[in-house]
């Protein structure tokens, strides 16, 4: 749903259309997305239309690349560390 409406705007019919899920799922799909702030919509009539909030999209954005930093000195520290392990042992990974 994100990056269809990363594109323009959408109905909630034109985003359930190419999905394989109810109406009502896709319904309470977008209340956790708009919930969560990453989208915002807007019922003019009998149409509800749903809108990416690009400030929403801007701090999660931020949020997973503090979080992907993180994750790759952590993994960075264990490659070290197995390395330094397996210098230590004869190499072959066999353990004895």
């Amino acid at each position: 749903m994100l990056e269809r409406l990363s594109r323009s705007p959408a109905s909630v019919s034109e985003l359930a259309r190419p999905l394989a899920m109810s109406l009502p799922a896709v319904m309470q799909h977008l209340s956790i997305l708009e919930g969560s702030g990453l989208v915002v919509s807007q019922k003019i009539g009998r149409v509800r239309t749903c809108r990416i909030e690009p400030k929403a999209i801007s701090l999660a954005e931020q949020w997973i690349n503090a979080r992907r930093g993180e994750w790759e000195r952590r993994l960075d520290r264990l490659g070290g560390y197995l390395e330094e392990l397996n210098a230590k042992g004869d190499g072959d990974g066999s353990g004895e």
